[in-house]
């Protein structure tokens, strides 16, 4: 049976060649950051249900140091510039039918799998789906344009030095806000929410619970984090709990409710900082500023959304 192991030790050799092809880069001052940083995470992906939770803490520490010492470098240009736009000339838009395979294998998969059982576990149908279709884009892309074995790694680990340290920043939040669960902050939030909003209105509880999903996200800087911590504080003893609110409805357009304050913080550095930086903007805050008009009448759709939808 095909299982999420498969998944990460696909996700492993691919952070392994990175950093060996980021060793050959000898005009990067910073290959070596680069290379221990990838090298770091393949560890991670290969090894991680071995090295035990002290094992894997000094793994983040050593990424957090890698990142936090100026240790990761951006990579070094790409081809010119006419090469690559004679290329994107010749096969027109027809190139984004190749990550189209992508999420429709995954989505196939997550439906197919199901009906095939011990083929794949279907708790990770969709997971292991995503894989299958990064795989199956790959090789048609191969027979198709015939690149360089080694130039979709390459393209891949010069994009990824360019994102840097960011690219893993939401598995880490998503962790933060499983730790905050486990500590018992969202007991302590519900405590305080308790005391400020009037008793049993629903209208304040819903409110307030979109509002935090968006402010929790913003401090955090991923819904992800945020979730496990305001569903705990107002989602299930209030709304649930109290209120018998549909659990499917609040968890899902709570989650979105956080997903408005993703697009409103530098905290979510991979969404909001990291394209400003690649599309070299002058203001570096500039992609928050142009979402905020879409993010505030969204957040306010998404409250009434829960409101409706929840309690019929």
């Amino acid at each position: 049976m095909i299982t999420l192991t498969a998944v990460y030790v696909l996700t492993g050799l691919v952070f392994l060649a990175f950093a060996l092809l980021g060793l050959r880069e000898r005009q990067n001052p910073r290959r070596f950051g680069n290379a221990a940083f990838w090298s770091l995470l393949a560890v991670s992906m290969l090894a991680g249900d071995r090295l035990g939770d002290i094992g894997n803490g000094v793994l983040v520490l050593l990424l957090v140091a890698l990142a936090g010492t100026g240790a990761l470098g951006k990579a070094s240009a790409e081809e010119p510039a006419d090469l690559r736009e004679a290329r994107a000339a010749r096969h027109g838009n027809s190139l984004f039918l190749l990550a189209l395979v992508i999420p429709v294998t995954a989505l196939a998969g997550s439906f197919l799998f199901k009906t095939f059982p011990g083929l794949v576990d279907p708790k990770q149908a969709t997971l292991v789906s995503l894989a299958a279709g990064v795989l199956l884009a790959l090789g048609i892309g191969q027979i198709w344009l015939r690149p360089h074995p080694a130039l979709p790694l390459q393209q891949g680990r010069r994009l990824m030095d360019s994102v840097g340290w960011a690219a893993i920043l939401p598995q880490m939040l998503a962790s933060l806000g499983a730790v905050f669960a486990l500590a018992g902050v969202g007991d302590v939030v519900g405590q305080l929410v308790e005391g400020a909003i009037p008793q049993h209105s629903l209208l304040a509880s819903v409110m307030a619970y979109g509002l935090g999903m968006a402010l929790f996200t913003m401090v955090m800087g991923n819904a992800f984090a945020a979730f496990p911590v305001m569903f705990a504080a107002i989602g299930l003893p209030v709304l649930i709990g109290e209120h018998h609110g549909n659990p499917a409805v609040i968890s899902a357009i709570g989650m979105l409710a956080g997903f408005c304050g993703t697009l409103m913080t530098p905290m979510a550095a991979n969404f909001n900082l990291v394209p400003a930086a690649l599309l070299e903007l002058k203001d570096k805050n500039g992609v928050i500023r142009a979402q905020v008009g879409t993010a505030l009448p969204l957040l306010i759709a998404n409250i009434a959304f829960i409101y409706w939808f929840a309690f019929r």
